[in-house]
């Protein structure tokens, strides 16, 4: 007999909420998840008194009105904004790529003169249909840029050239003439005070978790649990990666405590050269204000973007065309499954940023909860 009206598959933020909103309306709600943890990759351990990211940074922003007020239901943000530093071989420029980054590359002081250089740069290149990220990038910013600040990085994050990335990928990156160094444009934006781990503790307020269980490995047991399932996890490896595995990419981090107050003076530094094997270097008491953690101590994580293979965290999806071919026919496989919902980042094959996670969660329930 089942015992719950849903079985959600994934502590992360997508189940967290559906479980929460659920809940809330009446519902029995089982929550497993197969790490130690909740949160998913939003997870924050303490070290040394430090709100360390274990699975890379995390800053919140949104534009969404609604899903600023229903996160902050669950913590206090703080005034968080992001401005990572770029280090090309030790010459450092603002990110994103604004008039201060042109200042420092050319010399340009007024907007019109970043324009010009841009436009002189890109004059060869110029076309109106990219065909891959190399394309694009020279078309936004000119070649100087690309080849400090763009090239390097996004080869290691990707493991591939540009010229074999679509040019989709660089759309997401910023460009103001303007002197400001707030990487996102969204309208609210901080890091929960505590860390995303004691929200997502309060947004599982009343809801029965357990962790440490591997739904793929008795998912027959599993399921005779609840009416339904929610799913967070890879689509593809549900399926027993039924038409082959979609490709992602993975992360490897290397964290360490040092017997230092500050080491680089900003939370977020990327390494641009495709010379130094990370991608970025991340100190994480620069995400929260005030002075905590223990005296004269400081934690860091270095960021090596990794191939994945099976066993690995899939990170990111890699939404080329081929792999966008792929995933749907898992998307028309799982529209088959009447018990089982699929979302989030894995059951998506989507980029998805953490509000647009809790966004997509909160319409699955108005679906789902009528």
């Amino acid at each position: 007999m089942n015992k719950y009206d849903y079985l959600i598959v994934g502590a992360g933020l997508f189940g967290s909420v559906f479980a929460r909103e659920a809940t809330q309306k009446g519902k029995k709600c089982l929550v497993i998840d197969k790490r130690n943890h909740i949160g998913g990759n939003t997870f924050s351990e303490v070290v040394e008194g430090i709100n360390v990211h274990k699975y890379g940074p995390h800053i919140f922003h949104t534009s969404n009105k609604q899903v600023w007020e229903y996160v902050s239901n669950f913590a206090e943000f703080n005034r968080f904004t992001y401005m990572p530093i770029a280090n090309f071989n030790s010459d450092l420029f603002n990110l994103p790529f604004n008039m201060n980054t042109f200042n420092k590359i050319w010399g340009t002081i007024t907007p019109d003169e970043a324009r010009l250089k841009i436009e002189e740069q890109r004059a060869q290149f110029k076309t109106d249909a990219p065909a891959n990220l190399e394309e694009q990038a020279i078309n936004l910013v000119g070649t100087d840029i690309y080849e400090k600040l763009i090239k390097g990085y996004t080869q290691k994050q990707w493991g591939r050239p540009c010229t074999e990335l679509p040019a989709f990928i660089i759309k997401r990156l910023p460009v103001r003439f303007t002197y400001d160094n707030n990487y996102f444009n969204d309208k609210y934006q901080g890091i929960p005070i505590g860390g995303y781990t004691k929200m997502v503790e309060r947004i599982l307020d009343g809801v029965e978790v357990r962790l440490g269980v591997d739904y793929l490995a008795d998912r027959q047991g599993l399921d005779a649990f609840a009416e339904r399932v929610i799913y967070t996890g890879a689509i593809d490896e549900f399926f027993g990666y039924r038409f082959g595995e979609l490709e992602y990419r993975s992360l490897r981090f290397e964290s360490e405590v040092l017997d230092t107050d500050n080491y680089q003076g900003v939370a977020v530094m990327n390494y641009t050269g495709g010379e130094t094997p990370f991608t970025r270097v991340i100190e994480h008491k620069h995400f929260e204000f005030g002075e905590f953690g223990a005296l004269g101590k400081t934690v860091i994580s270095r960021e090596f973007p990794m191939p994945w293979a099976r066993g690995d965290e899939p990170y990111y999806p890699v939404n080329d065309d081929a792999n966008n071919a792929l995933y749907e026919k898992y998307r028309e496989l799982a529209a088959s499954e009447g018990h089982t919902v699929f979302g989030g980042r894995l059951g998506e094959y989507r980029y998805y940023d953490m509000d647009q996670v809790i966004e997509s969660a909160l319409r699955l329930v108005e679906r789902e909860l009528v």
